[in-house]
């Protein structure tokens, strides 16, 4: 018998969105750099060395988040820990809507994502390494 879904991933991401903070490309750029700030790139290492990177953004791939931000799992990453905002981002900007909504029912405060993700901070000109 086929599967049937009832919930899509854009139902799913739109839902995500509706509970995170969604960051333009500008507004992000103002925080690129920061202190305060981690950028987190959820992409696959493919698409890292495909498309290239944020300069200065911490990688965590999308399917290890959960394990990295929880400080009892053995795979726990200390810039998690840190007393700082969270700006995920991924290819388009789906991934990381999702990512930064489960990172925020995790507890990680504050979190936001790009709007767009990577395409839209590197069609916007925006440094890349």
């Amino acid at each position: 018998m086929p599967q049937t879904i009832t919930t899509g991933c854009k139902a799913l991401v739109e839902a995500a969105e509706r509970e995170i903070e969604t960051l333009s490309v500008e507004a992000a750029a103002d925080l690129s750099g920061r202190d305060d700030t981690v950028f987190v790139d959820l992409r696959d290492p493919r698409e890292l060395e495909r498309e290239g990177r944020m300069p200065g953004a911490f990688h965590c791939p999308r399917g290890m988040l959960e394990f990295w931000i929880d400080p009892e799992s053995p795979y726990h990453k200390p810039v998690f820990a840190e007393d700082k905002r969270f700006v995920f981002f991924c290819g388009g900007g789906w991934r990381s809507a999702l990512a930064a909504k489960a990172a925020q029912d995790m507890g990680l405060k504050p979190v936001a994502h790009v709007a767009g993700g990577f395409s839209a901070w590197k069609k916007a000109g925006k440094p890349v390494a």
